[in-house]
């Protein structure tokens, strides 16, 4: 052929050498026409050489991998992230505002539920009890003698209740005194770890003004916000799966509650997950991501979503079938499902037993002669 073609082109360059010459413009159009043919009979001769050639060539078939579909169980999960809290986190404050006079905990120190934490000042409460004691010692005395004239009918009935309603006067006010010196005591609401002291002694303890920090992290619950496009599919009792990054750790639970309102700023409604903590490993505020299923197909067909090509007529895949004996790459339309951790359910245009190309796939059009490794 190549020959061909640099006799060819000889002759066109003999030509037009030879054309220089010609100055008569019916013999160039002669020696035009005659060329024309030469170039006409050339082409023919290509063509049957190259008809020759493919006909003693072998077609070349297309290496590939194939795996059989079969049915199976589908899933697919959404991911939020979760806000982790503890069960039981609580700023402690006096009861009663007063100088701190004692600081009995540090941080890190294990405490019970009633434990004693601190103490503040309260000099001036017990010189007032030791003051109102000696008002009702007196106030006994002289109770007890107008009660034993009274049970003899000697004296005023007056008089009697005087000494009596000053005696139980007395009394009251010492108990509520006591009751003050009690609230000075700042104790530990719940079982739990001291995690911060905020004051220290010599400050001027509040109600208002928190103490300190306990909290148990033994039970801790996880919040996580879901997009109410998922209020129908997630309920209450449903698994999830719980990862915590930073522990390399995954626990499953149940979601405990559902959230009865919608957030007007995102749109999106609350789930609570309890979980228990026994070692502790679980911090509050630690990064988390809960996952749960929100549909469920127990006999899908499914294929990785690299499978899966598009054009503009749609998504398609290549499966193998049996043609004259042979096997051939044919292009099947897909209807693709919900995906999910690259994995993709398939609708409709794909069915078990069906033979899809895994591999080599790129490598094939429509009608291809494969040859399955």
């Amino acid at each position: 052929m190549k020959k061909i073609l640099f006799i060819l082109t000889t002759a066109l360059i003999v030509s037009a050498c030879g054309n220089t010459k010609v100055t008569d413009e019916a013999a160039k159009r002669e020696q035009l026409q005659e060329l024309k043919q030469q170039v006409h009979t050339l082409e023919q001769q290509i063509h049957v050489l190259e008809m020759e050639l493919s006909a003693n060539e072998t077609e070349e078939l297309v290496n590939i991998k194939t795996n059989t579909l079969e049915n199976q169980k589908f899933e697919h999960f959404i991911e939020v992230t979760g806000k982790v809290e503890a069960e039981q986190d609580v700023n402690v404050s006096p009861e009663s505002a007063g100088i701190i006079k004692e600081v009995l905990v540090s941080e890190g120190q294990q405490v019970s539920k009633g434990q004693v934490m601190a103490r503040l000042n309260t000099d001036v409460l017990e010189r007032s009890i030791e003051e109102l004691q000696v008002q009702l010692d007196l106030a006994i005395t002289n109770y007890e003698r107008q009660k034993n004239l009274w049970d003899q009918n000697i004296g005023s009935e007056m008089q009697y209740l005087q000494a009596k309603n000053n005696k139980e006067s007395l009394e009251k006010r010492i108990q509520s005194l006591n009751t003050q010196i009690e609230m000075s005591e700042v104790k530990s609401p719940i079982n739990g770890v001291v995690d911060i002291v905020y004051q220290k002694k010599g400050n001027i303890g509040s109600p208002q003004t928190p103490f300190a920090k306990v909290i148990n992290t033994g039970n801790i619950k996880i919040y996580g916000d879901i997009s109410e496009s998922y209020i129908t599919k997630v309920h209450q009792g449903d698994n999830v799966e719980i990862r915590f990054p930073a522990l390399d750790k995954t626990v499953d639970a149940k979601i405990n509650q559902i959230g009865n309102t919608i957030d007007p700023n995102n749109r999106t409604f609350r789930v609570r997950i309890n979980i228990n903590n026994p070692t502790n490993l679980i911090k509050p505020n630690l990064v988390s991501v809960i996952s749960l299923r929100d549909y469920v197909n127990d006999s899908a067909i499914v294929v990785p979503l690299l499978y899966i090509k598009e054009d503009f007529n749609g998504h398609y895949t290549y499966v193998v079938e049996k043609e004259n004996g042979e096997d051939v790459a044919r292009k099947v339309y897909v209807t693709p499902g919900v995906t999910n951790n690259n994995m993709t359910e398939i609708v409709d245009g794909l069915s078990a037993g069906m033979r899809i190309i895994s591999e080599g796939y790129n490598q094939v059009v429509n009608g291809t002669a494969v040859q399955i490794n």
